[in-house]
């Protein structure tokens, strides 16, 4: 069996190795060597140049592979290191950037482009002092660096609006403050603390919306920020979003399953998360029972976060209007309002009203809604609708003629009205002229409610507050009316008298 030894990647025979003399042998080592080093610098070159061109079409993904495999050939060159660096400095991984310019700056204490970035660096992420001394120490062997110079003078404007920011905050001046701190962003737009602070002002200041934004800048500067996922998810949730709130706190849990502060919230905030989607999914389905339960439970597990609860309450609000139990609607239509304005809120609780034939009250609804939001279609559409079904109300109701709902199938309509015709069918009063005319005027009204309901068209046209068979012409009435002259195949014959 042969045996073989391992030079530096290459397989020798034993025996042979073993006879060659010292001389010899060193000889083919180094060049065995030589030979790797060669083969090892060339792969470190050809990566360097990829990454320039990479670099130089802004494929800075595939410039910065490049550049992690020119390192890991040659972790002794600073320049590799630097190069790296600047790939991180464009696509703001400030952490990663600092690493290796340290690194080169290790390599070379003397290498001032290095200094010149990661004081850039520093200023960016507003550590003004680091930033100084960097600036400092590139200007004392290089006084005309204009770089260096340049962004020298902006640390001390920057410092002064941080305190100014400061010193309104502690003055309850929220404006000025947010201004303040707003204009340092824009030297240091990589500080995650003054994100912090901006946040702080925003909430002192009642505005949840910028802070939510800021905090949210926080956890992008920031990849290990579990404190700043926390923040963010409660705020959310205290908004009512709690979709989003789940989200946020996740992010903390991927960080550290085990916080202490998001692992707890988390379990909470999943749960009634569970019950508003079910019931919002089951509200778009129309499925109205299980929106109804599943929005009760929200209000059951939550009962401190006022915007949850609205949530809970609006949606309480819908589906027991979309299941025309009328009375339940109005309630929960009222309580959430409350609570906060909202346009759907007041259309769910003015198409309650018109369940049960409350015009006024609808009316006054819809107007509200358009107050809210003057574009708002439906509203123009229902307050159309209950404006004409209150002059409807002073004329005929084809839906109380027959005695049936408003949400009554075809199958039900014509089943009413069999019943309804038979029962004032006129040859039913042949004995009592009176009656006879009483009958007479009912099954015309009976007849033309069959003749509006079951027709898809015209009963649309109906529901939307107009009367298809204009009641004041008559010509309409008696047409309809020679539609019904015969009831299960029996005809009959009378008179009608208008004097």
């Amino acid at each position: 069996m042969l045996n073989f030894v391992n030079i530096n990647g290459m397989e020798v025979y034993t025996s042979l190795w073993m006879k060659l003399s010292p001389y010899l042998a060193l000889l083919i080592l180094e060049l065995v060597v030589d030979v790797s080093e060669a083969a090892s610098q060339a792969e470190i070159n050809r990566h360097l140049e990829l990454g320039k061109e990479c670099l130089a079409k802004g494929q800075l993904a595939d410039a910065l592979s490049h550049y992690h495999s020119a390192v890991d050939g040659d972790p002794s060159n600073y320049l590799t290191y630097f190069k790296r660096g600047t790939v991180y400095l464009a696509l703001g991984k400030a952490k990663n950037a600092l690493s290796d310019l340290d690194r080169v700056l290790d390599l070379n204490p003397d290498f001032t482009p290095a200094k010149v970035n990661r004081g850039i660096i520093h200023l960016k992420q507003a550590n003004y002092d680091l930033a100084q001394l960097d600036f400092y120490n590139v200007l004392r062997s290089d006084p005309y660096n204009v770089e260096a110079n340049e962004y020298l003078e902006r640390i001390d404007p920057a410092k002064e609006r941080k305190r100014a920011a400061e010193y309104y905050y502690g003055h309850d001046d929220y404006i000025n403050a947010i201004q303040l701190v707003t204009e340092a962003l824009e030297t240091s737009p990589w500080a995650a603390s003054l994100y912090e602070l901006r946040a702080e002002m925003h909430l002192a200041n009642n505005d949840y919306m910028a802070a939510v934004s800021d905090i949210r800048s926080t956890t992008k500067l920031q990849s290990d920020n579990t404190e700043g996922f926390f923040k963010l998810s409660q705020l959310l949730y205290k908004m009512g979003h709690a979709t989003e709130a789940l989200k946020s706190i996740r992010e903390c849990l991927k960080l550290d399953p085990d916080d202490k502060d998001c692992f707890p919230f988390y379990k909470k905030i999943k749960k009634v998360e569970k019950f508003l989607t079910e019931a919002e999914t089951a509200l778009e389905e129309k499925q109205y029972t299980e929106c109804i339960s599943n929005a009760e439970k929200v209000l059951k597990n939550e009962k401190e976060v006022t915007n949850i609860i609205f949530e809970g309450k609006k949606l309480l609000c819908a589906c027991y209007s979309g299941s025309e139990q009328s009375t339940e609607a109005i309630q929960y239509c009222s309580e959430a309002l409350e609570l906060g304005d909202d346009v759907n809120i007041y259309c769910d609780r003015a198409e309650a009203y018109l369940q049960t034939d409350m015009y006024d009250d609808a009316i006054r609804d819809y107007r509200q809604a358009l107050e809210i939001d003057s574009h708002n279609e439906r509203a123009k559409e229902g307050l159309g609708k209950a404006e004409n079904r209150q002059k409807q109300s002073e004329k005929r109701d084809y839906y109380k003629i027959l005695e049936v709902r408003r949400t009554a199938s075809k199958k039900e309509i014509v089943k009413a009205y069999r019943k309804m015709a038979q029962k004032w069918h006129p040859d039913n009063y042949t004995n009592d002229e009176k009656m006879k005319k009483i009958a007479e005027k009912k099954f015309i009204d009976i007849a033309a409610a069959k003749e509006v309901l079951t027709d898809d068209e015209k009963r649309r046209q109906f529901d939307s507050g107009e009367d298809p068979l204009d009641p004041e012409s008559g010509r309409d009435n008696m047409k309809n009316f020679h539609h019904f002259q015969s009831f299960h195949g029996s005809p009959f014959q009378f008179k009608f008298h208008f004097n």
